[in-house]
């Protein structure tokens, strides 16, 4: 057996192997999050008819508070289903954890190459550190700008794919040998691949099964007829939740997937264990690791490509349908309310100003009908006449005046030089006196 040499820790390895963690942690914590969430929808689309048919066979011959319960879970349920479909669409449509699956299983893919072909490269530091930075990068673009890592401090190289307590296994830090690199790495993902696609068999034919079941329970009591008729409707809704599960999971690409990666991976390692000794150099120790690493990476690209298929196919959207009429109803009402409002204060202005402009109109004709009406008669008439009158005496007033003004202007620029005082002439005055005006007002 070989031993692995004791080298230093490579820093680099050390944040190779941290940035692996970390994608695959988040990773595998959107994949569950996703798979429990699909779960409780399609769990909740069953009970939702099981609480349809209850209400319906237990009518009014049962307690209030038992008919009540089953009336609010069966409201509830539909309601809680379309949420978390909504949900789930609006957050885990994209499948944003296939891309970080795909960028952890890209940096393990960098590492072996880092410890197998690179080994006595000198500038193979530089090499992963840039290569860790552009998967990084890659993986932010696919997931939408929203790459968030929460911090490792578990082993490394994280377990259960490496084993920290057995001391013939990898420690994820030593430069490989070809043996080394055909053991831990070629004969490892091979046994995984084998127990993996097991497991994809027994879940598949489990659905399967289901599936069948479900089917001919229906057909069952469709046929038995009577009061068990309303029970097809649930056998039919566990036919549509487990073959909606299988669409989801693509359990036969899944299968045929890890069946080719086994079939590869097995010609590989029969390849390799059949090379003599001194057969087992350089070239083909390099070969071996680029096609195992090809077939792995040509498997996690075909694997994450089945998957978003199935997510495309597997849409929400009508699991989703009754929050998001729901929502669209509500924004319709709000527009209509604004609308509505909108037009009561237009129409009761414009009647408002009708109204208004009917009453000024009805003052005005009103007020001129009393001027007029007022101005016919035998009172006003008088008045009229004798302020007619007033008027004509004090223009003659104003004329007599005007004209006196005039005699008196003439008198002044006549008697201008002359000097009026104890001596001036007594015929001089008469004079001045019988040419000034003579008025009608009364003296003293």
């Amino acid at each position: 057996m070989e031993t692995q040499p004791q080298q230093e820790v490579p820093p680099i390895l050390q944040i190779a192997w941290t940035r692996f963690a970390q994608l695959s942690e988040v990773a595998d914590k959107r994949s569950h999050t996703h798979l429990r969430l699909r779960r409780w929808i399609a769990s909740l689309g069953v009970l939702a008819t099981l609480f349809a048919i209850l209400s319906e066979r237990l009518g009014e011959g049962f307690s209030p508070v038992l008919t009540w319960t089953l009336r609010i879970l069966l409201i509830s349920s539909p309601i809680l289903a379309s949420l978390l479909a909504a949900y789930v669409s609006r957050n885990f449509a994209t499948g944003d954890w296939l891309v970080a699956r795909a960028g952890a299983e890209e940096i393990l893919k960098e590492i072996y190459a880092y410890r197998t072909i690179l080994k006595n490269t000198p500038t193979r530091r530089k090499w992963l550190e840039k290569r860790l930075a552009d998967i990084q990068r890659s993986v932010y673009r696919g997931m939408n700008g929203e790459l968030l890592m929460e911090p490792y401090d578990g082993i490394l190289p994280p377990p259960p794919r490496f084993d920290p307590g057995n001391p013939e296994a990898d420690n994820g830090f030593h430069d490989l040998t070809g043996d080394e690199y055909a053991r831990f790495r070629l004969d490892d993902q091979l046994a995984w691949h084998e127990h993996s696609v097991n497991k994809k068999r027994k879940q598949r034919t489990r659905l399967q099964i289901l599936i069948l079941v479900s089917g001919a329970m229906g057909a069952a009591l469709a046929a038995l007829g009577g009061p068990l008729t309303l029970w097809v409707a649930l056998a039919a809704a566990f036919t549509a939740a487990f073959s909606g599960w299988q669409e989801l999971r693509d359990l036969d690409s899944v299968v045929r997937n890890y069946s080719k990666v086994i079939l590869e991976l097995n010609i590989l390692s029969d390849h390799w264990k059949n090379l003599e000794v001194e057969a087992k150099n350089s070239t083909e120790f390099f070969k071996t690791v680029r096609s195992t690493e090809e077939i792995l990476w040509s498997q996690n690209v075909e694997y994450i490509k089945a998957m978003q298929k199935a997510l495309r196919d597997s849409d929400l959207e009508e699991e989703a349908g009754l929050i998001n009429r729901v929502i669209q109803e509500q924004r319709d009402s709000d527009q209509r309310f604004r609308n509505n409002i909108e037009e009561a204060v237009v129409d009761f202005t414009k009647g408002t100003m009708v109204e208004s402009e009917g009453t000024l109109t009805e003052t005005y004709t009103s007020a001129l009908g009393t001027l007029a009406e007022e101005a016919s008669s035998d009172l006003v008439q008088a008045e009229l006449a004798v302020m007619k009158d007033a008027v004509h005496d004090a223009a003659e007033n104003i004329a007599e005046k005007l004209g006196m003004s005039s005699a008196l202007k003439s008198i002044n620029d006549e008697f201008k030089d002359v000097q009026i005082d104890s001596n001036t002439p007594m015929n001089v005055l008469n004079d001045l006196m019988s040419r000034y005006p003579k008025t009608a007002e009364v003296k003293g």
